[in-house]
């Protein structure tokens, strides 16, 4: 079983890598931003919380492709991951124009959140540029995802770890007002956010365009590059689920951080110090995670099923040893972390006790996302969807809201309901991974 782990680490390894950079974004803005004002470091938060739930809602199309075109590879079906490539980045781009513009027509509803005005006021226009950048960001997930479905994941690294510098020398440039441009601030934040991910979609397209990698595929567009309804029908089948699989999550997460802000600017600046420091461990876990989904998909398509049984439990295993570590670290260095992202002294300490809970759910949280990864392998995606909603807004977020606001526990409160839902979501998911592939596993073998 073990054996399997070494070859699941090599393709998740850029994916990681990948995802690091991507989350690195957002750290390079909040630390930035924390520089010049707590209030505009708490707007950013806002705007990250609420712009969450879209994004994730959009990226379902894209994130479909790679296990799709995993299961088609394993099948040796060039002409289908052709079709896939045309059809899942044009769906992407559809969905992408539809949710930015309907984001930046009505970002006025941020003043309707029972947020700190001048928290909301901020926002704005940083909502409005964040928005935008969903469009060139949906579309390189999509093309990233099939890249990453062919196990040809270092070319997204490669580009991922170029945009982290251009997005701080931009930030420097429109954030403080250096080389003759005005200072901007929070709102300078979102210029380096959009054109950073405009450029790195234009470059990843122009390499599936152009390498010799991709070249097979590409060969066939003249046959298959157009629109394949049974395709979308495909893609949709798998992207809708999974889009609300995410959804569900975010959701949570994105009114937990609403709730937190009805505690005041400094409680919300401390969440999202702390929610961010958790976002970067979960990436090599949601790395871990669609690494298992590829390999188990192609085992899928293959048709060899004990295989895909034991790169799943390998993986599953991976998650259990990296959260423990991850919750070591946190512990250990809860009083050190905050001080990256802010000065203020009552955020930090805020923050601090924050990472103990933090602390507490990284099993639960790598584990949950792999359960989620190997299931969509699978393509069994609509139980887990559900799983995934009890887990969330039947568990976590009704326990947070009362411990926060019924018990006076504040943001531990809510925390203890990331604890909870998370803890269910991934005891729920994995037994049902289990089950199913034992089931596979003797009627296959």
């Amino acid at each position: 079983m073990f054996k399997e782990f070494p070859k699941t680490l090599k393709i998740a390894t850029p994916i990681i890598v990948s995802n690091l950079s991507y989350i690195s974004l957002g750290l390079i803005d909040s630390a930035m931003i924390g520089v010049v004002d707590y209030k505009q470091l708490a707007a950013s938060s806002l705007v990250i919380n609420v712009i969450s739930l879209p994004q994730v809602l959009g990226m379902g199309m894209g994130m479909a492709l790679s296990p799709l075109t995993a299961i088609a590879n394993g099948q040796n079906d060039e002409k289908k991951i052709a079709k896939l490539l045309f059809n899942g980045v044009l769906l992407s781009s559809i969905i992408a124009v539809i949710i930015s513009l309907l984001l930046v027509f009505n970002s006025n509803f941020l003043f309707h959140m029972g947020q700190d005005k001048e928290v909301a006021a901020y926002s704005i226009s940083f909502f409005k540029l964040i928005s935008l950048s969903l469009i060139p960001m949906l579309i390189f997930t999509a093309i990233k995802q099939f890249c990453d479905g062919l196990e040809y994941t270092k070319t997204a690294m490669v580009l991922s770890l170029l945009s982290l510098p251009l997005n701080a020398f931009l930030n420097w440039i429109f954030i403080y007002g250096n080389l003759g441009f005005p200072r901007m601030e929070l709102t300078g934040a979102g210029y380096g956010t959009l054109i950073t991910r405009i450029l790195i979609t234009i470059l990843l397209a122009i390499v599936v365009l152009k390498h010799h990698l991709f070249s097979k595929y590409v060969n066939f567009k003249k046959e298959t590059w157009k629109i394949d309804f049974t395709i979308w029908k495909e893609i949709a089948g798998m992207g809708i689920p999974t889009s609300l699989q995410y959804g569900m999550e975010v959701a949570a997460f994105a009114v937990s951080g609403v709730m937190i802000g009805w505690l005041g600017a400094t409680t919300q600046a401390a969440h999202q110090i702390a929610l961010q420091l958790a976002t970067v461990t979960f990436m090599a876990a949601s790395g871990l995670s669609l690494a298992g989904s590829i390999r188990v998909a192609n085992a899928y398509g293959l048709n060899q099923k004990r295989l895909l049984r034991n790169i799943g439990t390998s993986t599953l295993y991976s998650g259990l040893i990296y959260g423990c570590i991850c919750g070591l670290i946190f512990i250990l260095f809860k009083n050190v972390l905050p001080v990256f992202f802010t000065s203020n002294p009552s955020v930090i300490s805020s923050a601090a006790v924050l990472l103990i809970f933090a602390a507490i759910f990284q099993i639960s949280d790598a584990t949950q996302a792999i359960g989620v990864g190997l299931l969509r392998g699978i393509k069994d995606v609509k139980v887990p969807t559900l799983l995934v909603t009890l887990a969330y807004w039947g568990i976590g977020i009704p326990v947070g809201y009362y411990l926060a606001f019924n018990c006076n526990m504040g943001a531990i409160g809510i925390w203890l309901g990331f604890v909870a839902g998370l803890s269910a979501s991934s005891i729920l998911l994995n037994l049902r991974f289990l089950n199913k592939t034992k089931v596979n596993e003797q009627a296959f073998s």
